[in-house]
């Protein structure tokens, strides 16, 4: 059984996604069509996932410059959608300290490993682990 924050970051994840690629649609409007689409909407995960997505859409240009900082030799913009908003993801938790750094990095490696290539988990993995430890929190 998934813990409730696990399954809010994978949808997270799907509304950051689905809010890339429709060039920035208001969050509750994609989160209301994911509910639907799901056919099982658990409110709590859905109130927990868009908050985080709000967290990443609000501080964007800012998690993007880390991204960008700690993802050597890669462009912001070759960096899959997927794998870009896992790191934007993983990057607000760093930040934010509400939960130890190692979780939000493990937590952010699973996304990687669910619904990213084969080589993502260890990039994800390498970028966040060079943030954590430039914000001083490894």
């Amino acid at each position: 059984m998934l813990r409730i924050e696990t399954k809010a970051r994978a949808r997270a994840l799907q509304l950051l996604y689905a809010w890339e690629l429709q060039a920035g649609p208001s969050l509750p409007v994609i989160a209301t069509g994911l509910a639907r689409l799901s056919r099982c909407p658990d409110l709590d995960v859905l109130e927990r996932a868009e908050r985080l997505a709000a967290g990443v859409v609000t501080r964007l240009a800012a998690l993007d410059r880390h991204a960008a900082e700690a993802a050597e030799n890669w462009r912001l913009s070759r960096i899959a959608t997927v794998e870009r908003n896992i790191l934007r993801l993983g990057i607000l938790e760093l930040e934010r300290a509400d939960v130890p750094p190692k979780v939000a990095i493990d937590e952010a490696v699973r996304l990687a490993h669910w619904f990213a290539g084969a080589r993502a988990p260890a990039f994800v993995n390498g970028v966040l682990d060079r943030i954590a430890h430039s914000l001083g929190r490894l």
